[in-house]
């Protein structure tokens, strides 16, 4: 199955998504927060899913999904927040990341999220950057 990476500052969320997507035959890695999950993610093996939180101290999930899909751009990620105005801002990302879940989920609505992240087309998404490619075509049209 999938090696996943989970960021979750709620040490027992943690515990709880972790052992249920053990227990589907997964291969989990949890750490607390953005900035370890980073560290975890340019050392070993690679992991096929990062499942974070968005609001964590020392890196919050936004700023972790932006460099990962910068730096990993090939990583599915998924992330999950209990705040309404901040599965806003994961959804302006939409073009990175696979899905935002709300808090709070079932056992069975997390391990379908994950499901669905490992198995879906990736082909319409792509890197993170940095350009403004429509004032880039504006500009080209009017020189």
């Amino acid at each position: 199955m999938a090696r996943i990476l989970i960021a979750e500052d709620e040490a027992a969320l943690r515990e709880f998504i972790s052992r249920a997507l053990t227990y589907h035959g997964h291969e989990v890695v949890t750490v607390n927060d953005g900035a370890d999950a980073l560290v975890t993610l340019q050392k070993g093996r690679p992991f096929d899913l990062l499942l974070t939180d968005i609001v964590m101290p020392v890196m919050d999930g936004i700023a972790l999904a932006l460099k990962v899909s910068k730096d990993l751009p090939d990583l599915r990620i998924l992330m999950m927040t209990g705040y309404a105005a901040e599965r806003q801002r994961a959804y302006n990302l939409d073009m990175l990341i696979h899905d935002v879940i709300a808090k709070p989920f079932t056992l069975d609505e997390i391990c379908e999220k994950v499901n669905e992240a490992l198995t879906s087309d990736r082909s319409p998404l792509r890197p993170a950057t940095t350009s403004d490619e429509g004032l880039q075509r504006q500009k080209r049209d009017k020189g």
